[in-house]
């Protein structure tokens, strides 16, 4: 029989189509379903396991549409570069990696996703240094282990320094080695179930680090297969001329031309995209992975993701590689994703319930998971936060979604992945995160002086 869990005495943010919140309201999860969501008493439930949320509020789990795992053991290097040269010298770490090294790393950056309401994260990598083993199934090997729901891209650079490319050539795969290893990761690892907690999609890196053939290859393979498409766009400036120089037209252009745009297919960054991008992407369905953190650490600029959203294009949210937002805090993206689009377009550009969409429903289209996650719905997968907005530094908001977009980063009670406990009282329940944090310690000292 399916355990029942009753969340109550709550308010409740369900980002439903109508925007549908109670004051005071509880959910019932049986199993890894929503059973019944609603305002006021839960009904009574022999035997159920209830969670007690008084002054709490309950949420969809956020979802992180942008990451680099791999990257937790890399933070706090290179600190005040531009993009370009953030990567040229980071590159020489990254390829002491191994799939030790990234196991460690994606425990330690998964957990901080968890602590910080993070239910499902996809995970860009694309560093495959030759003696490395097998980095793609150490991080999903990780996930399984904390317990996220995981959507990792099988990434890949083909284009090195003496191409033209930006990676240097010890860290690039030929075409046919990288095309043989994205067609084995989905024959292993994808699942296209409704609740499915693992699925692949694939990835090239970037314009500047891959070469057309892989981009249409990629892209024939993922649409044969039925994956999704990911990589980075228009995040810089340095980009921009890149391509400019490199092939005479926009990043986004560049890509349209490649047969990359549409339903499945969804960009990290988007900073710079001119007026024809945004509708291209609109008319499409191509979505965009919003980091503001990250665009800001970089100094990338500030993404029209107001536009974006008013144009109908799917915006989720992410916290980018660690390496360029070092804390990997997924209720910290809704806040500052509000804040850059004020400061771009002024105080409506967005408001807190929006922001709060974008982390959640947002991320959810972007992922193609729009009937499964992302708002509280009956039917859907008990993917939820708990989140406690009776302290000290909330006391006074009295409405509990600003209180949680723009107060303090509040504590998480819990959070429940697939109907499975995973935070209890901001501590995570599957892995003993002390234990974690000595391993990172200790990989990134040991990677750290490898590169040197």
């Amino acid at each position: 029989m399916d355990q029942v869990t009753v969340i109550a005495d709550c308010a409740v943010a369900t980002v439903d189509a109508l925007g549908t919140e109670h004051a005071r309201g509880h959910v019932v999860v049986r199993g890894n379903r929503i059973d019944a969501v609603g305002a006021g008493d839960p009904p009574e439930i022999p035997d159920a396991r209830r969670v007690d949320g008084r002054g709490c509020l309950l949420t969809p789990g956020l979802v992180n549409t942008h990451h680099h795992l791999y990257q937790w053991i890399t933070r706090g290097l290179a600190t005040d570069h531009t993009l370009f040269e953030w990567l040229t010298t980071l590159y020489p770490v990254w390829a002491g990696i191994d799939e030790d090294a990234v196991r460690v790393a994606a425990t330690g950056a998964l957990a901080a996703l968890a602590r910080t309401g993070c239910t499902t994260t996809t995970d860009h990598h694309y560093v495959f240094p030759r003696d490395g083993g097998d980095p793609l199934a150490a991080e999903i090997t990780a996930a399984a282990q904390v317990g996220l729901r995981f959507h990792p891209c099988r990434g890949s650079m083909d284009l090195g320094a003496s191409a033209g490319g930006l990676p240097p050539d010890h860290l690039v795969e030929s075409l046919d080695d990288i095309l043989t290893a994205s067609a084995a990761a989905i024959t292993r690892w994808h699942d296209p179930s409704s609740d499915a907690m693992l699925r692949i999609a694939l990835a090239p890196c970037s314009p500047f680090s891959v070469t057309a053939d892989l981009l249409r290859e990629s892209a024939a393979l993922a649409r044969a297969t039925g994956v999704r498409l990911h990589t980075h766009l228009a995040e810089t400036l340095d980009e921009q001329d890149y391509c400019a120089e490199t092939f005479g037209c926009t990043p986004a252009q560049y890509m349209e031309q490649l047969g990359w745009f549409g339903s499945d297919v969804w960009y990290a960054h988007g900073v710079h995209l001119d007026d024809d991008a945004v509708g291209a992407m609109a008319a499409t369905g191509t979505g965009v992975a919003h980091c503001p953190t990250s665009n800001a650490r970089l100094g990338a600029g500030v993404a029209r993701t107001a536009d974006l959203v008013r144009a109908g294009v799917p915006v989720g949210l992410g916290v980018d590689g660690a390496a360029s937002n070092e804390a990997g805090s997924m209720i910290e993206e809704p806040r500052h994703a509000l804040l850059w689009a004020r400061n771009r377009g002024g105080p409506r550009a967005m408001t807190v319930r929006t922001a709060l969409e974008l982390a959640t429903m947002g991320g959810a289209r972007v992922l193609g998971r729009a009937a499964e996650i992302g708002s509280i719905e009956v039917g859907k997968l008990a993917d939820l936060a708990l989140w406690r907005l009776d302290t000290a530094a909330h006391a006074g908001i009295e409405d509990p979604v600003t209180a949680l977009v723009l107060g303090s980063a509040p504590p998480l009670v819990a959070l429940l992945v697939n109907g499975r406990e995973v935070v209890r009282d901001g501590e995570v329940r599957t892995v003993d995160t002390d234990v974690v944090a000595g391993e990172v310690a200790r990989a990134q000292a040991a990677l750290v002086a490898k590169a040197g």
